[in-house]
């Protein structure tokens, strides 16, 4: 019976931050040939920054995004159903995590082959951390409704007030000033929200306030930037 590869869960930066990949990460990746990427152009100018062993055309990089039919799952797996390692790299951050790599990573379970999560950063973990929320309670939610974005607030806000919980979501970086708008028209002045940008970046921006206090502030430039939402009754 042939012996399946490893399938490893490679992090990326948040932004150019190479150095918060530990080296131990850094090591796996520069082992390997076979990898399944979201982008492959970020995966080759990542794996440039690294300082790789080998050139980066010895890589060979297979795309898997959100447009990615089901049935190329297989292909993709395939290098560690014949034996050999491989790595699933996200646009940023951590894979399978709010990141099509999920779709691989069950496959991988389903077919026997060993999963192995390296450590990395996590935007919505270190948002969490500096939030000052709760952090024993909290549901993440990914993207709000573009058509409602309004009514998804008011629901979470419910959700936050009825369980004491933390809730997590984030937005397309252009969508990110619409979304503040509607955050300081439709959620009560109490609420507690917090606007975590950039993390691990030079021009990191982590604060939380109540709306009624948001709303004392000016407006804030924080689009094309990466933004985690956090809001709590």
């Amino acid at each position: 019976m042939q012996t399946k590869g490893k399938l490893y869960l490679i992090p990326c930066p948040l932004g150019d931050a190479t150095e918060t990949i530990p080296a131990y990460a850094v090591a796996v990746l520069h082992s390997l040939t076979h990898l399944v990427a979201e982008r492959a152009k970020t995966t080759r100018h990542f794996i440039k920054k690294t300082n790789p062993p080998k050139p980066i055309s010895e890589y060979q990089i297979e795309e898997l995004n959100e447009h990615t039919p089901a049935t190329e799952l297989e292909a993709l797996l395939r290098p560690a159903l014949e034996g050999h390692d491989l790595g699933i790299l996200s646009e940023a951050g951590c894979p399978g995590v709010a990141d099509p790599g999920a779709k691989l990573v069950e496959l991988a379970h389903r077919r026997g082959v060993e999963v192995v999560p390296l450590v990395g950063p996590s935007s919505i973990l270190l948002a969490l951390m500096a939030s000052g929320m709760n952090g024993q309670s909290f549901a993440f939610h990914g993207y709000l409704s573009a058509k409602s974005p309004a009514d998804d607030l008011k629901r979470l806000e419910q959700l936050a007030i009825k369980h004491h919980q933390t809730q997590l979501f984030i937005e397309t970086p252009y969508r990110n000033k619409a979304i503040i708008e509607q955050a300081m028209k439709v959620l009560q002045p109490n609420t507690r929200f917090c606007i975590a940008a950039d993390l691990t970046l030079a021009t990191q921006f982590v604060q939380t306030k109540t709306i009624a206090e948001w709303r004392k502030m000016p407006p804030m430039g924080l689009d094309k930037r990466p933004v985690v939402f956090f809001l709590i009754g």
